[in-house]
């Protein structure tokens, strides 16, 4: 059940996405900053392993192998289920870390299928001269939480991001490379800062899909036969 709070409401924005995040982090930051610390702490075996690359040995080959299995098949879980709390707290929802690990429960397979096509999508996009992986990857931000908020499958994820996007993809990128002098701004803060600067990042880019949700929930309701007025 989402509550209401007084302050900024989600705007389909750049600016109103940072800020409406900027806002949602201060009200549940113990819970996004647990959040942040769990998911660095499962990603840090792929760090490792990625960095062993250089050095090819019998072992640093297992380690690979074992990494990208790792990869695939467990990191996604943790990966989706902190873009899911993230979501809660965008929404004003109630803020539970078991989320972080429901994806083992439940849709694990839709999961790690979705987390697999679209690192192919994209990456084969990237292999072909990079725009076009760049446009991938701004279309499909949203396959993610759209498989953990609407259970959706993976197919279904990667069609709907596609369709959420629309409009949207020059301010995804814009986003992006607004990220960059802020992160770049956290580590002149130190630790402290750029893990801070890490958190809005990812809040932003939740809001933006909560913001762009409620809208088309918002043109549902107006026309409740159709996904909303036809574009001319």
């Amino acid at each position: 059940m989402e509550r209401v709070y007084e302050g900024r409401v989600p705007e389909a924005t750049t600016f109103g996405s940072y800020g409406y995040a900027w806002q949602q982090l201060w009200r549940y930051f113990l819970y996004f900053f647990l959040v942040t610390l769990v998911v660095a702490l499962f990603e840090s075996p792929v760090s490792v392993a990625h960095d062993s690359e250089t050095d090819i040995t019998p072992l640093t080959v297992m380690l690979q192998i074992f990494a990208a299995a790792y990869f695939f098949l467990l990191f996604p879980i943790i990966n989706y289920g902190g873009d899911l709390l993230y979501l809660h707290g965008m929404r004003n929802e109630k803020m539970e870390i078991e989320v972080l690990f429901q994806g083992f429960k439940n849709n694990y397979f839709n999961i790690v299928l979705a987390h697999l096509l679209k690192f192919a999508i994209v990456g084969i996009g990237f292999v072909f001269f990079i725009i076009p992986g760049i446009i991938l990857a701004c279309r499909l931000a949203f396959v993610s939480l759209l498989v953990m908020d609407k259970n959706m499958e993976p197919i279904a994820a990667v069609e709907k991001s596609w369709e959420m996007t629309r409009g949207h993809g020059w301010r995804i990128f814009g986003m992006a490379l607004l990220a960059i002098p802020i992160f770049i701004g956290g580590i002149i803060c130190f630790f402290v800062g750029a893990f801070i600067s890490y958190m809005w990042i990812g809040a932003a880019f939740t809001a933006l899909y909560h913001a762009i949700d409620l809208e088309e929930r918002q043109r549902l309701d107006h026309y409740p036969d159709k996904e909303g007025p036809e574009v001319i």
